[in-house]
């Protein structure tokens, strides 16, 4: 595991308490490399990017950059377009592909299983132009229903879904969706944003053709992501956004694009975060992302079980390639107020419907309480939350 002390954050006391990270689902915590890569941004080289010769012009853009030269590498990804973050992503593609490439009675794939960021756009171009939208069902066993998905993909041109579950933590197995979808003629468009954090994403060997990302989900900064796109994908897509560096030339009878990925980053970069993304890109190349993955899932079966014995139910899998999100309810206590409670002992987890409420429909729930693990956690933290917990539902709820 890493060295919690790289993170200031969590130095720091709540409610008189240590604070105990449990929400890294929602967004994860920043190491000091992070933070001073964009405060020296800031303090020694601010400056816009491109289309200018002096020194400081030049080192944001080569910071800038440098940003995108990473992530191509750890993707191994033909295109990439910097973007504030997944939800950006894919908009990016409902917009720039969709428009270009559906009409009328087409149909796209998604999911029950989607985060609301990759159902909305879908819906609103579907509004738009009568494309067809195809949901392929979550089973009992809170698993896609591959024998549905399969029959879904009759003419259909796209095909939409999570990598990793925010809720769940279920791992698809998006091989198989994949292959499956371009037999068919459909492109896939595939949500990594709480996949790409916990392991090593080969978007080449995948062969998927768009990929959407968040940095502050793997210890960078909020507010930028990235799409990784395909060379035939990108080919295929058309800009939604004018001005700035998307340009080529502009005159009063019309306008040419760039023919790189500048063609869809209109307006001015986020050229700090790109920096501090950077920066979280070289912090994660020296941790072993296996070795975390099966150490955060046992802290996660750990915790599953714990929750069960005090009356919980948990859901979720965790199995091998899952990630270690633990959702859960207790029938004597109101989500919302567990999560208050847990918080006055400095443990901070998540609430709600987690922005995905065609899932927790599908559970027949409107909520849960959820606890997700990242690098700097520890056995000893789950152990301690599951005591924390106890003592809420002994004085508050009762424990079955």
């Amino acid at each position: 595991m890493v060295d919690a002390s790289d993170f200031p954050i969590l130095s720091r006391t709540v409610n008189g308490k240590r604070l105990v990270y449990l929400d890294n689902a929602a967004t994860t915590q920043k190491p000091q490399v992070v933070i001073d890569a964009m405060n020296r941004y800031y303090t020694n080289s601010n400056a816009n990017v491109h289309r200018a010769v002096h020194t400081l012009a030049g080192e944001a853009t080569d910071g800038y950059e440098a940003c995108r030269t990473s992530l191509k590498a750890w993707f191994n990804a033909d295109r990439v377009v910097m973007t504030s973050g997944t939800t950006e992503a894919i908009n990016l593609v409902a917009h720039g592909w969709g428009r270009a490439n559906l009409a009328e009675g087409d149909a796209v794939v998604l999911t029950e299983m989607e985060h609301h960021s990759d159902i909305v756009p879908w819906q609103m171009l579907s509004k738009e132009r009568g494309v067809e939208l195809r949901y392929v069902p979550v089973l009992e066993d809170m698993t896609l229903d591959m024998e549905a998905y399969e029959a879904s993909l009759h003419g259909a041109k796209l095909v939409c879904v999570v990598h990793t579950s925010n809720v769940l933590g279920v791992r698809n197995p998006v091989e198989r969706i994949i292959e499956q979808a371009h037999a068919s003629g459909a492109r896939v468009l595939l949500d990594a944003a709480q996949g790409a954090p916990h392991t090593r994403i080969d978007v080449s060997e995948l062969d998927v053709d768009f990929l959407a990302v968040s940095a502050h989900k793997m210890l960078g900064p909020t507010g930028i992501g990235c799409l990784t796109v395909s060379e035939a994908a990108f080919d295929e897509m058309a800009p939604f956004m004018g001005g700035g560096d998307m340009i080529d030339q502009v005159t009063i009878e019309g306008s040419t694009y760039q023919d790189n990925e500048h063609k869809f980053e209109a307006g001015t970069p986020r050229i700090a975060e790109a920096i501090g993304w950077k920066a979280a890109m070289d912090y994660l190349e020296k941790v072993d992302l296996d070795a975390e993955h099966h150490r955060l899932l046992e802290i996660a079966r750990w915790t599953a079980a714990a929750l069960r014995d005090l009356g919980c139910t948990v859901y979720g899998r965790h199995g091998d390639l899952d990630s270690a999100v633990v959702s859960f309810l207790h029938p004597a206590l109101h989500a919302e107020d567990m999560a208050h409670l847990l918080d006055a002992q400095g443990y901070a987890v998540r609430t709600g419907h987690h922005c995905a409420q065609p899932l927790l429909h599908r559970l027949g729930i409107s909520s849960t309480v959820r606890a997700s693990f990242y690098l700097y956690n520890t056995m000893e933290e789950a152990e301690g939350f599951v005591k924390a917990l106890e003592h809420v539902l002994d004085r508050f709820g009762g424990s079955s």
